[in-house]
């Protein structure tokens, strides 16, 4: 006999399985012993009042044991598939080539960064010389700016595609189970690793290519439609259709598509700031109490409020995290966030954005197109100069910055390069600083302690979105312009993270397998 029950429970009960047994015997008005399995469907935290609870759904075995599990997904042979061109190895483009291969088509995997390993050395070289390697960094290489992340599952792009198939397809290549039953599952930058070279293996060993330190410089097109894609050492790669998943730091992309005369459209976007407690602050303030449960996950948030018709809101919330330096070069900062599985470091940080509407950048209006991508260049060179010209980041006490004063001196950070003490109030432009200043006083009185002297802010958060849309047809995600072209994931503008960009990748598989 199976059952499914609604628990409600104290964390400590919910963290220890026969505690859990005992109460659904007693639910159920049985023997604990008939009780032969309990499998988790979903658990939440309910922090609405003092006393914390886990609201928990179960599946109850009784006198029956449940099929041994087994993996999901099973991948067949496409060498002799038909080739498609698949630009970035991110979230998108790994979804898309598994998505290929599912549907009996040869994905071209092609990423201009490097795998893992290497990937990995370079990031350690950036921290000990500030140096930044233009095509392996925090944004380029395999698994793309996903696989230094909180590694967050979240999304409410549920309408968009099937969320629990991504998620299926991450615990067959090694996932905690637990990403199928969390309300707000993560996986973290230390298993995001391991899993984005298990996903590379699954293609390889479907008979699919993947081919790294390759970089697009040209489209192979005729009349209008692609064909292939050139590299910057001049071999060509042909398919029946390419997916354009280079991600939303790939500029070179943006300025080759309209050298090219292919379409690209302005679109609004968001930049601010990242903001650093201590977590302490943030556990108290969610969990009501100074003392956190052990058997509680490390606490995040997430805010929104509109100042002046303008949204501003947190982004890649990093509990237990630290933050990270992403710029794609050298005479650029930009900061980001990430965190391992376990959430344990002593620092919570968010990104703070401000919506920029494209008619806001009227200085910026003589570059066409790229106007809010010369914004966000400005924004990133002014926080290299700012932070001593190399890759520290200016930062501000957060107090400070809404007081309009120079911080006297600045809280410890987990942002390893370093930071230096800058007037944040009058570096950012009035587009970001005006309506962030009183967002803080808002998001204070919404989280009381979030508005502290022992907060910083460091400059700038500016990718959290591309200001560039690659258009494309709603139905078949086809380019307006260009046949068998099909731009996804945030490159393209169509995404906001690993699960929707998980969907978008596997959602341009399927109509190029729709349309054959």
């Amino acid at each position: 006999m199976r059952k499914e029950l609604e628990l409600v429970l104290l964390p400590k009960q919910a963290a220890n399985n026969e505690e859990i047994k005992l109460v659904v015997a007693k639910k159920l008005h049985l023997k604990p012993s008939s009780i032969q399995h309990i499998n988790h469907l979903r658990r939440s935290i309910d922090a609405r009042s003092r006393v914390i609870k886990v609201r928990l759904k179960v599946e109850v075995y009784v006198n029956e044991k449940p099929e041994e599990s087994k993996k999901k997904y099973e991948w067949n042979d496409v060498s002799n598939g038909k080739p498609v061109i698949v630009v970035g190895a991110g979230p998108a483009g790994l979804f898309a080539a598994l998505g290929l291969i599912e549907r009996g088509l040869k994905p071209i995997l092609i990423e201009r960064g490097k795998q893992i390993g290497d990937r990995k050395k370079d990031i350690a070289q950036l921290y000990k010389t500030h140096e930044v390697n233009t095509e392996s960094n925090y944004c380029f290489g395999e698994g793309g700016a996903g696989t230094y992340s909180d590694g967050k599952l979240y999304t409410r792009s549920s309408k968009r595609g099937n969320v629990r198939k991504i998620l299926e397809i991450f615990v067959d290549h090694g996932a905690d189970p637990d990403i199928l039953v969390d309300a707000h599952p993560h996986l973290g930058t230390n298993k995001l690793l391991g899993l984005v070279t298990s996903l590379r293996n699954t293609i390889l060993n479907a008979g699919g290519e993947v081919h790294f330190e390759t970089k697009v410089a040209d489209f192979i097109l005729h009349e209008q439609e692609i064909i292939g894609v050139i590299d910057s050492k001049g071999k060509e790669y042909r398919g029946i259709a390419t997916i354009l998943a280079s991600g939303h730091s790939a500029r070179d992309i943006y300025y080759l598509l309209h050298e090219k005369g292919i379409l690209i459209e302005r679109k609004d976007f968001a930049a601010g700031v990242r903001v650093e407690h201590p977590q302490k602050i943030i556990n108290s303030i969610q969990y009501h109490t100074n003392e956190k449960d052990p058997h509680l996950p490390t606490a995040s948030y997430s805010l929104v409020t509109q100042v002046e018709k303008k949204g501003i809101f947190s982004f890649c919330m990093c509990p237990g995290g630290i933050i990270v330096p992403s710029a794609t070069a050298s005479d650029e900062v930009v900061v980001n966030g990430m965190s391992n599985a376990m959430r344990n470091s002593p620092y919570a940080n968010s990104g703070i954005v401000v919506t920029i509407n494209q008619d806001e950048l009227t200085k910026y209006h003589k570059h066409g197109v790229f106007a809010g991508l010369e914004f966000q260049k400005d924004l990133e060179k002014m926080a290299h100069i700012a932070g001593g010209r190399s890759q520290k980041a200016p930062a501000q006490r957060m107090v400070d910055y809404v007081a309009k004063n120079m911080s006297k001196d600045l809280p410890s950070t987990s942002y390893i390069p370093g930071v230096t003490n800058a007037p944040m109030h009058e570096l950012l432009p009035a587009e970001i600083n005006n309506p962030l200043r009183k967002a803080f006083g808002d998001f204070g009185k919404k989280m009381r302690g979030y508005y502290t002297d022992e907060a910083i802010i460091l400059g700038v958060e500016s990718r959290t979105s591309s200001p560039i849309r690659i258009p494309r047809d709603k139905d078949s995600m086809e380019h307006v312009q260009i046949a068998n072209l099909y731009p996804c994931g945030e490159g393209a503008g169509y995404a906001g993270g690993i699960v929707s960009s998980a969907m978008d990748g596997e959602n341009a598989a399927d109509r190029i397998a729709k349309k054959l």
